[in-house]
């Protein structure tokens, strides 16, 4: 999903400690790294520069560290790109998307709470997608706002395709069922002048990975030709592209491919679960702190308070998952790069995009020893097209089946066109099972790319977007586009 909001940060002793910690502890210039986010936090976005600036003039700096300090600096730019409208500008964007909406009570909102802000050198400046979060998380902004959108076909869509996977499985005997066939193309424009003639560009874009549910990829074309396909399993999967830049002219990397997607659909019957039992290496690394998936007191606490005493892995992953898509609120997200732990962001806010839910519920599952990872890369069911990301949880007899936070919440809380009782059947589906309308391009987070970046990564968390560097120097979102188009071309057999 779209990513996006942060909320303005209050340090205490124990933040601070913790933002050391996750800064790392490498034994050259630690502390210029704590010392410029701890400025950054506190607004002041040109001292922090200045900081980072002054470290990295340095001739000793160990190659690592300078790289974590050029990211630190990276980042800062980051922030303000997501942090763009004034309170002023938000006001004129809200006076045009609410109704009657006056200054007294979109102050009184500010006052509230209801808009994420950050302080930059002196100015606050809030999310560019306050307008849209807004109503994901407010019902009664929601109700007054101009202009919505009548999601109730695609909706029905969603629900019927549920319905129809589940009968299919049900009958069949099996987990995979009506399967979907789908042509797929891909488009990462780098900007004109982004990149300085004669640089030689290097594109890696995303694309389907090897899944007993998706199988049978095929390159129908690519421009220019494609360097390197990723393995059929590699948990980052890509097609690598190089091609030098002109004056005045976009950089282009295109792929067309072909591929199949099952539905599928797990009956998880607790009392057919068994025992996690010994894991072997493979599928015990995930049950492991990670980036982002950090067993914090936060995370304990609500583990306890969810799950109890209760031993069933099926039960303790459903009631996760219960517990996300009633109390969880969805929202655009910042970019992932300037987060610090996006389990405990959502965990913190109450709210979330796909992603960092999704996060937050691996990190449940690991804590209880029930082995969890990230899947990613576009829902594309018609009229939904979107990055997005979801789960997997590993549980005996079944093994890897599929969990999708958002589309719980989704149905329960913002689904206007279906009854109740369908609201629930689309939830009760996505714990365990999963649509045809998917490129499954990762199975796992904070990845390296095959050949790895020379620069750093635009999102160093999840690859749906693609990667574009030139040299040592990484492209960021700003400066490329891309657009991914897809038809079902035929039923598969």
């Amino acid at each position: 999903m779209p990513r996006l909001p942060c909320k303005i940060f209050r340090l205490t002793f124990a933040s601070t400690l913790s933002l050391i910690l996750l800064l790392g502890s490498a034994p050259a210039q630690p502390s210029v790294r704590a010392d410029a986010s701890l400025l950054e936090q506190s607004g002041k976005f040109a001292e922090s520069e200045r900081v980072l600036r002054d470290a990295l003039k340095s001739n000793d700096l160990p190659v690592v560290e300078r790289k974590r300090l050029e990211f630190e600096l990276d980042r800062l730019n980051r922030i303000r790109l997501d942090f763009t409208l004034t309170e002023d500008q938000l006001f004129g964007v809200l006076q045009k998307s609410v109704k009657e909406l006056t200054r007294d009570e979109f102050d009184s909102w500010v006052k509230e709470g209801r808009f994420e802000g950050r302080v930059i050198d002196g100015t606050m400046y809030y999310v560019g997608v306050s307008r849209s979060n807004l109503f994901w998380r407010y019902p009664d902004a929601a109700a007054r706002r101009i202009g919505s959108v009548d999601r109730s076909a695609f909706e029905k869509s969603v629900w019927e395709d549920c319905v129809a996977i589940e009968k299919a499985s049900r009958e069949e005997g099996k987990p995979y069922v009506l399967p979907k066939r789908f042509d797929t193309k891909m488009v990462v424009k780098v900007r004109p002048n982004a990149v300085p003639a004669g640089e030689l560009v290097r594109a890696w874009i995303p694309i389907p990975r090897s899944y007993p549910y998706q199988r049978d990829f095929k390159i129908v074309g690519t421009s220019p030709p494609v360097q390197t396909v990723g393995a059929d399993e590699s948990p980052i999967r890509s097609a690598f592209f190089e091609q030098k830049a002109s004056a005045d002219r976009p950089v282009e990397f295109k792929i067309e491919y072909t591929y199949v997607h099952d539905g599928v659909r797990f009956e998880l019957d607790p009392a057919k679960a068994e025992p996690s039992g010994v894991l072997d290496a493979a599928v015990r690394k995930f049950t492991e702190e990670g980036p982002h998936v950090v067993f914090t007191d936060r995370v304990k606490n609500l583990s306890a308070q969810v799950a109890g005493n209760e031993t069933n892995p099926v039960v303790i992953a459903r009631k996760f998952y219960d517990w996300l898509t009633d109390n969880v609120k969805y929202s655009y997200a910042l970019e992932y790069s300037t987060i610090r732990n996006i389990s405990d962001y959502c965990l913190t806010n109450m709210w979330g995009d796909c992603g960092e839910e999704s996060l937050l519920y691996i990190t449940l599952c690991r804590y209880r020893g029930i082995p969890a990872r990230w899947q990613s890369g576009w829902f594309t069911f018609p009229g939904g097209k979107v990055i997005h990301d979801w789960a997997e949880i590993y549980i005996r007899p079944w093994g890897w089946v599929p969990v999708d936070p958002y589309m719980g919440i989704l149905a329960v809380r913002y689904f206007q066109g279906l009854t109740g009782e369908q609201k629930q059947e689309v939830r009760r589906f996505y714990f365990g099972g999963l649509d045809q309308y998917r490129v499954a391009a990762n199975g796992d987070h904070s990845q390296t790319l095959d050949p790895p970046k020379r620069s750093m990564r635009s999102d160093d968390v999840d690859f749906q977007r693609g990667e574009v560097e030139y040299g040592e120097t990484n492209i960021y979102f700003d400066k490329y586009s891309y657009d991914l188009e897809i038809q079902e071309i035929e039923a598969s057999p």
